[in-house]
């Protein structure tokens, strides 16, 4: 895998995980209290630091064979379960995602929620509400830098693309103090879904043993034929009618955070 593929793949992954922890810590800095939301941001942010130190090692240390096989078996799962939500996104079986009401109802439970203190922290639900939303969100950034990484043996600069995807996301969120609405999210998630199939792909087969023609050039035919079935499967699903449920979720005004 190229140091350009790497870079892109990775920044465009932990691009879509940083607009959500984003979304998440700009309600609660507007709702709530700064400080509190800016401490919970930082304990996040250590707690990754010390997941990420303890799991570094053990993965790199794994043969690259083996390494293969198990980053391909788990960029498929994630891969797939993403490469699924942004069909039936694209087909309408599914609300898209939308940052702003996703913004909006953060806003409305953070202002309703009681205010409490906790030793330093001026204002717990604040801190709480950012430190989750860094932590789950930051997991995501982690394991696709671990993974990624690891294959390539190039884990700074998988770590490099994920600090600029964080670092310009976080930047655009200050900037502007609001949801970063405008970034095309349900596409770079589609893109993102079809990249961590293919790589799952073609990492797995190869951790079994099997030998693609063209070894890493293989990828250049792999990434369009998985974007073409899934842009093919959304196309046809969006003439299939929806049932009751999936209209419903289809014209939902929040979509499902994940």
């Amino acid at each position: 895998m190229g140091a350009g593929a790497l870079f892109i793949a990775v920044f465009l992954a932990c691009a879509v995980e940083a607009v959500e922890a984003t979304t998440i810590v700009l309600a609660a800095g507007t709702a709530r209290d700064w400080r509190s939301a800016g401490l919970g941001v930082l304990s996040g942010i250590a707690l990754l630091a010390l997941i990420t130190a303890a799991l570094g090692p053990a993965v790199s240390a794994l043969p690259l064979q083996a390494l293969r096989l198990f980053v391909g078996a788990l960029l498929l799962v994630f891969g797939l379960q993403w490469l699924r939500k942004a069909i039936l996104r694209a087909s309408g079986h599914k609300a898209l995602h939308d940052e702003e009401e996703i913004y909006r109802k953060q806003m409305s439970a953070a202002q309703a929620a009681p205010s409490r203190r906790s030793g330093m922290v001026p204002d717990l639900y604040a801190f709480t509400l950012s430190f989750k939303g860094v932590l789950l969100e930051g997991l995501e950034v982690v394991f696709i830098v671990l993974t990624f990484g690891s294959n390539a043996r190039d884990i700074p600069l998988a770590a490099l693309a994920a600090a600029c995807a964080v670092i310009l996301i976080a930047l655009a969120g200050v900037a502007i103090r609001a949801p970063l609405a405008r970034v095309p999210e349900n596409t770079m998630k589609f893109v993102v879904g079809v990249l961590l199939t293919s790589f799952g792909t073609f990492w797995g087969a190869e951790g079994a043993g099997a030998h693609w023609p063209g070894s890493d050039a293989a990828l250049l035919a792999l990434i369009p034929a998985v974007l073409l079935f899934a842009l093919g499967l959304a196309a046809v699903m969006r003439h299939r009618p929806t049932g009751p449920d999936e209209a419903d979720l289809a014209h939902a005004a929040v979509a499902e955070v994940s």
